[in-house]
This record gives C-alpha cells, sequence and structure tokens, in this order.
C-alpha cells in the first residue's frame, strides 16, 4: 500500500465519528486569523470565499476519498472567514489621545474593578469638542470618588467629569492583549472619574429593563442576606458580582472556586436541571395530565424559556452564551428523543460559538469550558459499562460519580488554568468535593424557588436555606485558601504550548482506535516545552515608569509602587506570587527613587521618573548605555541612547532578551491590526549603542514577526 493513501484510508474508516473535527478544524482558522502580523483586507477574504467555494464544490463533486480533506478546509477557511467578518462587525472608534473633560452617556453596566472601585460601562457616548466618527461607541469609567447615593440606574443617562484612553494593550510582547478585548467588546476608552456622577435623564420606557431588573434582584438578594454571602448568592443568580469584597474573591481563586461565581456552563447546568426535574415532576403527579402530554418533552421547553430568562438576566457574557448554547443543544436533543449529552452535540454548540463569535476562542472561559465537557463526556463513556454498571453497588454511585468528575475536569481544565492564570491550586480537588454538591443541591434550587416565591413575599425560607449553603462554600474557600502551599505559582508557558496541549487532547478523546494514544505523546512533548520556557532578561512598561530585571532571586522592580498591574502581571509571567514591594528589595537596581541604575548583558542602564530623574537626565546619558524616562524629554539630549514617552508610546511594552551577547529589545507593537492599530515606526527610536543593543523590527505585510 502506498504511503501516500494511508491518512485518506484512516479517514474513510473514520467516517460518521468526524464531526466533532468540524469546530477544531473552525477554531484552527480562526486562530490562524489572529496570528495574522497584518490586518487583512478585502482581497485577502475574498481569496477566503473563492477557496471556501472550491472545497464545497470539491465535497459535493470530488471523489468520496477527498471528502472529510475537502469538508476540514472548508472548517479552516470558514473560520478565517467567520474571523474576518466578526471583525468588520464590531469595529467602532477607539481613542488616538488622552482626553479630559465632561463624559455624557447612557448607562448600560456596573460592576467593580481589580482595586474595588465601581465603574460604570456608558453607550450612546457624547465627549466634549470630539465628533462622533471619533467618539467611542462605549466607554467604562471607574469612580475614585465616593458613588452617589443612590446610584443611577441602567437606561439612565449620566455626566462626568473623567480622564479617559484607549484601552490598554498587553503587558508585555506576547502577552494577554486586553486591547483586543476590548476591540470586540466595541469598548473605545476606559479612564477615572473624581467627580460626582449627575443624572440627567431617566431611562426611557422599557430601555435597559433586564439590566434595571437584574440591579433590582440583586440589591433584594443583599438586603435579605448580609456580607459577602449575599454578593455571592446574587453573583450566581443574577451575574451582579460588584458587591464582593477582594478578600473574597481572592479565596475563591486561591482555592479553585472562582468558577462556581461565574455564570457558566455547571451553573446553568444546575438551574436547568432543577427546573427540568421540577416541571417533569409535577406533571407527573398529576395523572390525568401525565397520562396525556409527554411531560420530558414539556419540560424540555419551558426549561428553554427559562434558560433564555436566565441568559438575559446575568448579562449575556461569553461565559453565559456558551453555556445557554450547550443547554439549548441538549435541550433539543431532548425533544428529538437523541441523548443529551453526547460528543457531537458539544461540537455544535462549539460550532455555533465560534461561528457568532469567534474571538471567544481566546476566551479562557471558552477553552475550559469545553476542554472540562470533552473530557468529561469521554471519561465517563470509557468507565459507563465495565465500572459503573457492573462493579458498583448503587449507593455508591452519587459518590463515585462525584469524586470522578472532579478529577476528570480538574486535570482537563488545569493546563488552561495554569497558563492563563499563572497558577494551580494544590487543594483545588478537595475543595471541589466539598462545595460542588452545596451549590449543586442546596444554592442553585434554593436560588430558583426564591425567584418562584418572591412575587408572593414568601422568598424567606428559600434565602435563608441558599445563605446555609453560600457559607458553607465561602467557609470552606477561605478555610482551603489559608492552608500552607494553597497555591503554586506557573511561569507563562512558550506560544505554542497551548495548541500542542489543546491538539493532543483533542486527538486522545476524539480520534478511534489505538493511534489515539498519539495524543499522549504530544501533550507530553508540551509539558516537557512548558518547563523549558524562558522569560525576558528585561521588562520595560509602556509608559517607562516601572521595569523588571531578572536576577538570580528572581525579577527585581525598579520601583515599590506604581504600574502595580504590570508589576503583578509580570511576577506571575515568570511564576513568581511576590508583591512588588518585595521584588522591589531584591538586588537589581541602585540609586535612589527616581534615578534607579542596573547593568544587563554587560551595558549599564537607568530608569528615570518623576522630577529626580527629569533632572538627571543630562548626567544619565552622559554616563550609561540605555535610558529610560517615564516623560517626554524635551529638549532631547543629543546622542542619548533614550526611551521616552515619545518612543514608548509607539513601541508599547518592551521585553529584552540577550541573544549572541546583545540586548535585543522586543516591542509589544509589532503588528498592524484593527485593536492595536499602526506599528511602531522605527524612526523614532533612538540608535541603542550600536552593537550592543538592537530593537527587533515590526513585521511587514506576508511576513512573519
Amino acid at each position: 500500500m502506498r504511503l501516500w493513501r494511508m491518512p485518506f484510508d484512516a479517514l474513510a474508516a473514520a467516517r460518521g465519528t468526524l464531526f466533532p473535527w468540524v469546530p477544531v478544524c473552525l477554531g484552527a482558522g480562526i486562530g490562524l486569523w489572529f496570528l495574522l502580523p497584518w490586518e487583512p483586507g478585502v482581497a485577502f477574504h475574498l481569496w477566503v470565499a473563492a477557496g471556501l467555494a472550491a472545497a464545497v464544490l470539491l465535497r459535493l463533486g470530488g471523489p468520496e476519498a477527498v471528502h472529510p480533506p475537502a469538508v476540514a478546509a472548508a472548517c479552516v477557511l470558514a473560520g478565517l472567514l467567520a474571523a474576518g467578518i466578526r471583525a468588520q462587525r464590531v469595529d467602532a472608534p477607539m481613542l488616538t489621545f488622552r482626553y479630559y473633560g465632561p463624559v455624557e452617556g447612557r448607562l448600560v453596566a456596573l460592576d467593580r474593578s481589580q482595586t474595588d472601585a465601581l465603574r460604570l460601562t456608558l453607550d450612546r457616548v457624547v465627549l466634549s469638542d470630539v465628533p462622533p466618527w471619533r467618539t467611542p461607541a462605549r466607554v467604562r469609567v471607574s469612580l475614585q470618588a465616593d458613588p452617589v447615593d443612590p446610584l443611577p440606574a441602567p437606561g439612565d443617562t449620566v455626566m462626568l467629569t473623567a480622564t479617559l484612553a484607549a484601552p490598554e494593550g498587553p503587558v508585555e510582547p506576547g502577552g494577554f492583549d486586553f486591547r483586543r478585548m476590548a476591540f470586540f467588546d466595541r469598548l473605545g476608552a476606559v479612564g477615572y472619574s473624581r467627580t460626582p456622577v449627575v443624572r440627567l435623564a431617566p431611562a426611557a420606557d422599557g430601555a435597559q429593563a433586564i439590566s434595571r431588573l437584574r440591579l433590582t434582584l440583586s440589591a433584594a438578594m443583599r438586603a435579605a442576606i448580609p456580607g459577602d454571602a449575599g454578593a455571592f448568592g446574587a453573583g450566581v443568580m443574577t451575574g451582579d458580582r460588584s458587591g464582593l469584597s477582594l478578600k473574597t474573591i481572592g479565596e475563591l481563586r486561591d482555592s479553585s472556586l472562582a468558577h462556581l461565581l461565574a455564570i457558566s456552563g455547571m451553573n446553568m447546568a444546575f438551574l436547568i436541571a432543577f427546573v427540568f426535574a421540577l416541571i417533569r415532576g409535577g406533571v407527573a403527579c398529576i395523572p390525568p395530565l401525565a397520562l396525556r402530554i409527554n411531560a420530558k418533552k414539556v419540560a424540555a421547553v419551558l426549561s428553554m424559556g427559562v434558560a433564555l430568562f436566565y441568559l438575559l438576566l446575568s448579562g449575556a457574557n461569553v461565559a453565559t452564551e456558551r453555556a445557554f448554547i450547550m443547554v439549548m443543544v441538549m435541550l433539543g436533543a431532548v425533544l428529538s428523543d437523541r441523548r443529551a449529552l453526547t460528543m457531537r452535540s458539544v461540537a455544535i454548540a462549539a460550532t455555533l460559538l465560534l461561528l457568532w463569535q469567534p474571538e471567544s476562542l481566546l476566551d479562557p472561559g471558552f477553552q475550559m469550558s469545553f476542554a472540562a465537557t470533552a473530557a468529561l463526556i469521554a471519561g465517563f463513556r470509557a468507565v459507563e459499562g465495565r465500572v459503573m454498571r457492573e462493579r458498583l453497588p448503587r449507593w455508591t454511585v452519587p459518590l463515585f460519580t462525584l469524586v470522578l468528575s472532579s478529577v476528570i475536569a480538574g486535570f482537563a481544565t488545569a493546563p488552561f488554568a495554569a497558563a492563563h492564570f499563572n497558577r494551580y491550586s494544590d487543594f483545588g480537588l478537595i475543595a471541589n468535593l466539598l462545595t460542588v454538591p452545596v451549590m449543586g443541591a442546596v444554592v442553585m434550587p434554593a436560588g430558583a424557588v426564591a425567584a418562584l416565591l418572591a412575587p408572593v413575599g414568601l422568598a424567606a425560607p428559600a434565602l435563608w436555606v441558599m445563605e446555609m449553603g453560600v457559607r458553607w462554600i465561602l467557609m470552606v474557600a477561605g478555610w482551603i485558601a489559608g492552608w500552607e502551599g494553597a497555591v503554586t505559582a506557573i511561569p507563562e508557558p512558550q506560544a505554542i504550548v497551548l495548541p500542542l496541549v489543546t491538539l493532543g487532547g483533542l486527538w486522545l478523546i476524539l480520534w478511534q482506535g489505538r493511534a489515539r494514544f498519539a495524543g499522549a505523546a504530544v501533550i507530553a512533548g508540551a509539558a516537557a516545552l512548558w518547563t523549558q520556557a524562558p522569560r525576558p532578561v528585561l521588562l520595560i512598561a509602556g509608559n517607562g515608569g516601572l521595569v523588571g530585571l531578572m536576577g538570580a532571586e528572581g525579577r527585581a522592580l525598579s520601583a515599590a509602587r506604581g504600574g502595580g498591574f504590570a508589576a503583578k502581571s509580570w511576577l506571575e509571567n515568570d511564576g513568581d506570587l511576590a508583591a512588588q514591594a518585595d521584588a522591589a528589595g531584591r538586588p537589581g537596581f541602585d540609586g535612589p527613587r527616581g534615578v534607579r541604575a542596573f547593568a544587563v548583558a554587560g551595558l549599564r542602564g537607568v530608569a528615570l521618573s518623576g522630577a529626580p530623574g527629569r533632572a538627571a537626565l543630562d548626567r544619565a546619558c552622559a554616563g550609561t548605555d540605555l535610558v529610560i524616562l517615564a516623560a517626554v524629554a524635551d529638549p532631547r539630549p543629543e546622542g542619548c541612547a533614550l526611551l521616552d514617552a515619545v518612543a514608548l508610546r509607539q513601541t508599547g511594552p518592551l521585553a529584552g532578551w540577550i541573544r549572541d551577547g546583545r540586548l535585543v529589545l522586543e516591542p509589544a507593537r509589532r503588528t498592524a491590526r484593527r485593536w492595536s492599530g499602526p506599528p511602531m515606526d522605527p524612526a523614532v527610536l533612538p540608535m541603542l549603542a550600536p552593537g550592543a543593543v538592537r530593537i527587533a523590527r515590526a513585521a511587514s505585510p506576508g511576513q512573519s514577526p
């Protein structure tokens, strides 16, 4: 047999089991679109559309052996096209300058920032002296002054004085791109305000009705259940997590219980399972009705309505939309007398979501949710017949199911959680075993019953039951997060690692026969690469106010305060749980505050900030090889190897690598995409100690970065 025929024969033998590969190929195309170092235009997408048409024609008219490759190619090209169409649909202005002045808009959302400040998201934005074509579709403002009481409600038109700027990009080259996420949320500016919020006009009749209902229910729940317990209950029922303290959020994260707070697959499944069982059981209790209708299908239809309402009430974020699609596909399978939970239903849900919101492929929640679901289906399929039905006493099945599901889901999601959040909760399995049953059997059912009884004023008993369950969950979270060694820091992997882990896991789960075990080898290879992941020796923040230098004790920071988010992200990406103040005390920088000297690759550098830094600029230029200034140098010293605010606005954050004995500075802004703006202009950069330091060039169309 010829070797070239073997893949075609293997695909032909796998007929009937290939549909779950459709979203995999779609995801590959979407991933390729996001990896492009230049913004694809109309011509590119026309070529992709032509290729897609050719692949479809090959599938319809070609020989049977090429049908699977043709479908795979069509799906990859469809992913490329879907991503391009989505980017065009959401395209909206982003601020290209720093704005200070009055901001008017309609309030559409309230939440809290990572510093616990109340944040307002506004649409229908009006900025003083900014034409509509340059005005962002949405802005988000953190309130640094005490908020007014009562707060404005969603739908109200408000005004405040704020400082706004475009959302920040990654804090280091190759890091998570917050600006890209903001682009797909149509968020064109973020900022802060120190002034009160003025309510200009109430909401129009029916405007933002669901959002107003969400806040009303959240406030009622927090009033009935005091403290973080009420805020947690409001979070899991309505998606409003603004009342939770930072301490509780940290404990939930460190104990691997933060997923209970996110309205995602598990919460939606718990709620819909309870509603489905309640309706089906209620119909069965009425014999004349049970004999005349199909209780299971009635329960499925009504549960669909409940799922839709829960989606709208929770704010319809990406995680909830994903859970909603999964539930609708499963309930649809019930209506068509098919098995509700199969790999095909998971593939349908993933396909719909990727076509509707291609950017969700890059979302940690998407990756973790589908990894857990696919692994659970494959795992229980493997043990269902040979273990659960034949060898286990019936009374042990629920306990076995709980332990096995926690273990499988934990292993499936661990690589993604570690890669995105740079931490592993060592005792997460114990925490989940102690809390997930309470979440499913107490908290969500009690919340649903409370919602049903609230209109007649009888919600108090159900809310008390819910409170007891929530307090147990929070107690377990605080207890386990306080254990020594509760969290292990994980360094950021190389960019290729997660795709390899995903491909290996999918091959292991989806392919049939012994060849699937090749996926385990791919995962092992990815793990080996992860352990060798390098980190930059030098990191420079986008405003020049913070510099990080890798040393024997870990990364040293140039400042103990300021640039806190960048500092936290750098240290976590290093696999370091140290606080910024502790990292600033490590050896690596010398000199007074504002004039911090360092050495790297045999070069002398200095980080200048504040008034002392500006005063020392001339002296620093004369005596060092690299000067970093957190301000605009005006006038600019002649012959100075200087990175000031002007240059850093072009490059974004910089990462320094030692290659061939030279320091190579890699800029974050090396590509020209819709969300990032034009790439840096090398002409604005100084010559940095020729022969010793150089700037990596920006990518051009058709050239990899």
